[in-house]
């Protein structure tokens, strides 16, 4: 039977793993915590894992290879220079797995997102290479996470890595990395097409492929921005091997615990879109929608430890939530609570006022208003309506104290972030409008004022 490499996707997260079999035995590459989905898989196509590949220790997740290999008692590969506090089959840059006949790997080392980084080829008439962090959808994974030290060291390794991949590997290799689909583990952002790729694609499209290498460098290291808070607590989390995700429902809240955990400081998350939470919400409470990247913005934003009750409209929606947080390290919600907005409070509901840039511009003209821009600093970089406050949604819960007090309109590029952001500063008391609109095709032909670093005010 012909080889079969199927994709486990985690879209919130913007990563991938995978499951590769020749019908009868499997190997899987950068599994994720929540591995009931690994093993659905390979349920499905009938095929026994007898081998789990690590890339890297991962900054961006808690990896569920641990938990894998130990349930199904396969051989659990990670570099064998990797600091790690469990058994594993200690594997370097060269040594060749024979899965079976037709599934041999081949590990590769591929130094830059972190030093001891390993891509994994597969070695038959369709091969496949498991690049990781490595070699990305027109892209490369980012090289910063070690720390600052370490930064311009790791983007030289990044550049000889994705090149020699290139320089070792057929056109017609598959590429297969883990990160590159909205991860915050890439460099840059890929654009194109993420959907496939091979080794001559990326000789086409990839700028490392065409750049020398003090450009590249350059380059990706003026193009690296904020990555999540929570990413700290990955790395240890993984050396220690993580047991697998505990996904059983988390304690019901009635309307007087939630308002006990509301007084006490906790984080009440509503899990609804924007649009629901802004007709009607528990007032006090935080709008991390499910419908974005609820577990990323979530798990950078949190006080890391403080308890989460989950509010949703279904038993459903609350789960999904959970299995995402279980995936960056936040094991167990404090309690959930599901229904509508009027189950869950005595007190009347409060309400979050949205409008686009056109009413925008039409308001400033009348009365004073403060623009805070939530975006990231590349974003507010490439353009921003010119007296705006900038704030990175990241730095909100900190530097709340640096937002003006008055009537504050929000946002940031379509609406999701200003709705979290709107959330939180209006649990401060102040007035706030959240900006539910697109930056980029609404901001200036409305007529606001729109600056950028290079350019002068286009309005």
């Amino acid at each position: 039977m012909a080889t079969t490499i199927i994709s486990i996707e985690t879209p919130s997260l913007g990563d991938r793993s995978y499951l590769v079999h020749d019908g009868e035995v499997a190997f899987v590459v950068d599994p994720q915590r929540d591995i009931d989905r690994v093993l659905g898989a390979a349920e499905k196509a009938g095929v026994r894992i007898t081998h789990v590949f690590e890339t890297h220790i991962h900054n961006d997740y808690v990896t569920g290879g641990y938990a894998l290999a130990q349930q199904t008692g396969a051989e659990y590969h990670v570099n064998a220079e990797d600091d790690v506090s469990f058994e594993r089959s200690g594997i370097r840059d060269g040594d060749v797995v024979e899965v079976s006949p037709e599934l041999r790997v081949r590990a590769m080392h591929t130094p830059g997102h972190t030093f001891t980084h390993l891509s994994y080829v597969l070695e038959c008439d369709d091969p496949a290479v498991f690049s990781g962090g490595s070699l990305l959808f027109g892209s490369t994974g980012r090289p910063d996470l070690l720390g600052e030290a370490h930064t311009h060291e790791l983007a030289r390794h990044q550049y000889s890595s994705a090149r020699k991949l290139a320089s070792e590997l057929s056109d017609e290799t598959k590429v297969m990395p883990t990160h590159g689909f909205g991860s915050f583990c890439a460099a840059t952002s890929a654009g194109g097409d993420t959907t496939a790729s091979t080794i001559g694609q990326e000789r086409l499209i990839n700028p490392v492929m065409s750049q020398d290498e003090e450009d590249y460098v350059a380059d990706t290291l003026a193009g690296l921005d904020a990555y999540p808070a929570y990413y700290v607590h990955m790395g240890p989390a993984n050396s220690a091997g993580p047991t697998a995700s505990d996904l059983s429902e988390p304690e019901r809240a009635d309307k007087e615990q939630l308002r006990r955990r509301l007084e006490a400081g906790e984080w009440l998350v509503d899990l609804r879109n924007r649009t629901a939470f802004a007709a009607g919400h528990v007032p006090g409470t935080f709008n991390f929608g499910l419908d974005g990247q609820f577990a990323t913005y979530l798990g950078w934003l949190i006080p890391w430890g403080t308890p989460v009750t989950l509010l949703g409209e279904s038993p459903e929606q609350v789960a999904e939530a959970q299995r995402e947080l279980t995936r960056i390290g936040i094991d167990r919600p404090a309690a959930a609570a599901t229904g509508r907005p009027e189950e869950w409070t005595d007190a009347p509901l409060a309400a979050l006022t949205t409008a686009t840039f056109a009413d925008l511009e039409q308001v400033r003209h009348h009365r004073p208003v403060t623009v805070l821009d939530v975006r990231r600093v590349s974003e507010w970089r490439d353009g921003h309506i010119d007296g705006a406050v900038h704030i990175p949604i990241h730095d909100i819960v900190t530097r709340m104290d640096e937002v003006p007090q008055g009537e504050v309109w929000i946002h940031c590029a379509s609406g999701y972030r200003a709705s979290i952001a709107a959330s939180l500063v209006a649990a401060t008391g102040r007035r706030v409008v959240a900006v539910d609109d697109n930056f980029a095709s609404s901001a200036a032909p409305a007529g606001l004022p729109v600056v950028s670093d290079q350019a002068p005010a286009t309005a």
